[in-house]
């Protein structure tokens, strides 16, 4: 008897709109998670690598002997996971949570608990702009990425210079000299190498910009790679500059300057311990995968195959999974490529450090994009 009732059915008719909001905002949570437990993944399998890379280079066998017992009785697949050095993994992330988390009495106690978190958030975020893939629906493509706008690269590169604040704020909360001197660095450090990579991310910009209609987002500098030569051979100086200033961001070797232990003991997480070390080592090696991820979306072509090569629209699903599987394939070869890069190169001095920033980058970054304004205007 209520079928005719015109207010059930614009009730109905009302839930419809809300429904799908509640789901698109489920759905944006899982895939933030999956975003955050990929970044998380492919940090700590880096740890693992860092150790096995070095050693190989080295001539050492690395992590082999760590075993669970319950795990390492399995055959093969036991004997796999400790030759590999997998269960190192396992190994570490316990002794972080079960040492003893003293708090010392001389720090700035709110602020020194907050700073891991601070280091390591900013990571986490710009893996959400990051496209993995694309899915060819009938609409058209559709990014893999849990948060897909128009500013994602400038977002990006906003967002994960706030991971400096972590190391300043830990230096600075610590009331100790070494890891004060180690904040000033990371801070310093970050202002030099962030004017290298906004440069170069403007010259990409622009270069992109008569290609696709949104020069700012990762997703459409991505695709419009798809079928045409990477951005690596087009701009290879852009391409170069980008690449170090990355080193840079990230405080590996060789501009660990905010942590180099030869003469700031361990830079600003000197005072810290157990689960609290562990985050800033955690968030280091995230700032590694999420910088790696973005290298390959701009300049190594995102999910394409090759250089003027991409994945048949037609095929679907499986284009999708493709898409993902090299797209990943490739955040691992750059991952190792900074493994490769810290056991290769020395350890610079902090003057050379800035030195290189503002005196050799900076005025490359500023070149290389007039040379490319005037290249695309003369085309």
């Amino acid at each position: 008897m209520y079928s005719n009732n015109p207010i059930l059915f614009a009730a109905a008719d009302a839930a419809v709109p809300l429904w799908d909001g509640v789901l698109d905002v489920i759905l944006m949570i899982v895939f933030s998670l999956i975003a955050i437990v990929v970044v998380m993944t492919f940090a700590g399998l880096s740890v693992v690598a860092e150790r096995k890379v070095c050693a190989f280079m080295q001539g050492r066998y690395g992590p082999n002997r760590t075993a669970i017992p319950w795990i390492a009785a399995i055959p093969g697949v036991g004997t796999v996971l400790r030759s590999f050095g997998l269960m190192q993994l396992v190994a570490d992330a316990l002794k972080f949570l079960l040492k003893e988390d003293p708090l010392p009495n001389h720090v700035n106690k709110p602020w020194y608990l907050a700073a891991p978190a601070i280091a390591l958030t900013p990571v986490l975020t710009v893996a959400c702009l990051i496209p993995c893939g694309v899915i060819y629906a009938d609409s058209g493509k559709i990014p893999m990425s849990v948060a897909d706008v128009d500013l994602s690269l400038i977002l990006a590169l906003a967002i994960g210079s706030l991971g400096a604040y972590g190391a300043v704020i830990a230096g600075w909360s610590s009331n100790s000299k070494y890891p004060y001197f180690g904040g000033v660095r990371a801070s310093a450090q970050m202002i030099s190498y962030e004017l290298t990579m906004g440069i170069c991310a403007l010259t990409v910009a622009i270069w992109v910009a008569p290609v696709t209609g949104k020069p700012f987002s990762l997703f459409a500098i991505a695709d419009s790679q798809s079928g045409a030569m990477w951005l690596c051979i087009t701009q290879p100086l852009t391409a170069f500059l980008f690449l170090v200033a990355l080193f840079a961001e990230t405080n590996r070797l060789p501009f660990d300057m905010a942590e180099s232990e030869t003469d700031l003991v361990s830079g600003f997480h000197t005072e810290y311990g157990s689960f609290k070390f562990g985050l800033f080592f955690v968030g280091e090696y995230g700032h590694v995968a999420v910088a790696s991820a973005l290298f390959a979306t701009l300049f190594l072509g995102g999910w394409n195959p090759l250089p003027g090569l991409s994945w048949p629209a037609d095929w679907g699903w499986v284009s999708s999974v493709l898409c993902v599987l090299t797209f990943l394939v490739k955040v691992a070869a750059m991952i190792f490529f900074f493994i490769w890069m810290r056991w290769s190169v020395p350890r610079f001095r902090y003057d050379q450090v800035m030195r290189l920033g503002w005196q050799c980058l900076v005025p490359l970054a500023l070149a290389n994009f007039v040379f490319y304004i005037i290249l695309r205007a003369a085309m």
